[in-house]
């Protein structure tokens, strides 16, 4: 009966995933950081993402059926704004997760447990490795099994372009756009505020009033009667507009989009030069990486295309490399030239 104080203490459970835990700390998080690293919320950011999530849409698939239009927008989406993304193989259709959380063995994952968003509230499960998609960019090192976004990459960046635009906003709010003060001689405040409601709506009229230059408590007699002094502050020397466009292109490039393709002046080929360059360094790496994923999970090998259908190259140029191709294919097969061991010279014996 005395042994009672070495009985071990019931072990304490903790909720996980989506549950109470993870929100308080979610919401700790937000609490700390404030107003910062909500860039995502801005049109320039959005835009990014947009390209993102259209580009994987049309993107092409080959070897599986499971990668509809839809799932990929929604995995460029959550790659462009969290930077990985998550599906639970369910069948013969992926089910997108809201959240998870994973066990690892030497670095690689070997379980998760998911939370799946329904209409009446979330569900959790938990499955191995091989049954959930498992997509991520921008892993650091130290944590290989967890994705970082852009803007969380370039977090200061993300930051000014937030500070610059919040204030702005705040300026347009609540500072005195367009007010004048008009000085008037001395008048009772009963007449002063009459004389200030008569102007209401009497734009694009002529007012005529009655005036008298006097000086107060002595002072000099004013020169100028009636002249109105502007309260509109000057933004011109904070140097806000070329710090709100550095930190749009910087965004930007954050995203791999060339700022250039937003300059009102741009032109045909920069936008071709522009969808090129994202479809080339950006989308089509994180494709290959998700092809590599599928082909992994799905159980066959499945290759994904963005460069193709979004036409991210060179129509003419490759019109004129073509016509040359032909030309010196028979210029080789009149003068005897192995023209196969030409192109595997040239790197060019698998098509592109």
């Amino acid at each position: 009966m005395f042994n009672w104080f070495k009985r071990s203490p019931a072990p304490e459970k903790r909720s996980a995933a989506s549950g109470f835990t993870a929100e308080v700390i979610q919401m700790r998080e937000a609490y700390i950081s404030g107003r910062r690293g909500i860039a995502e919320l801005t049109a320039t950011a959005q835009s990014c993402v947009s390209l993102w999530e259209n580009g994987f849409s049309i993107a092409q698939v080959d070897g599986t059926d499971m990668l509809k239009p839809s799932t990929l927008a929604l995995i460029g989406r959550s790659l462009a704004l969290r930077g990985e993304s998550v599906f639970l193989i369910d069948g013969d259709r992926p089910v997108p997760c809201s959240d998870w959380d994973l066990r690892t063995n030497k670095g690689r994952p070997t379980a998760y447990r998911v939370s799946i968003p329904e209409a009446g509230g979330g569900t959790s499960t938990t499955a191995l490795a091989g049954e959930v998609l498992h997509i991520r960019i921008g892993c650091d090192p130290a944590a290989p099994y967890y994705g970082t976004a852009p803007l969380k990459r370039a977090s200061l960046t993300a930051g000014m372009l937030n500070a610059v635009e919040s204030a702005l906003t705040e300026v347009f709010e609540a500072a005195p756009l367009g007010s004048l003060v008009v000085p008037f001689p001395e008048n009772p405040e009963v007449d002063n505020v009459a004389l200030g409601n008569s102007f209401i709506a009497k734009r694009g009229r002529v007012l005529l009033r009655e005036s008298v230059a006097v000086s107060a408590a002595g002072g000099p007699q004013p020169q100028a009667d009636w002249r109105p002094q502007d309260l509109t502050p000057n933004l011109e020397h904070s140097m806000a507009t070329e710090t709100l466009e550095a930190a749009r292109g910087a965004v930007c490039a954050a995203f791999g989009v060339l700022p250039g393709m937003f300059n009102p002046a741009t032109t045909g080929p920069l936008i071709r030069e522009g969808q090129r360059h994202l479809a080339q360094w950006m989308l089509q790496p994180i494709a290959t990486l998700l092809a590599q994923e599928a082909s992994e999970k799905l159980g066959g090998t499945v290759a994904i295309d963005t460069m193709t259908p979004t036409q991210s190259f060179d129509a003419g140029g490759s019109a004129r490399a073509f016509s040359t191709l032909i030309a010196s294919l028979a210029q080789a097969k009149e003068a005897g030239v192995d023209a196969q061991a030409v192109l595997k010279m040239l790197d060019w014996e698998r098509p592109s």
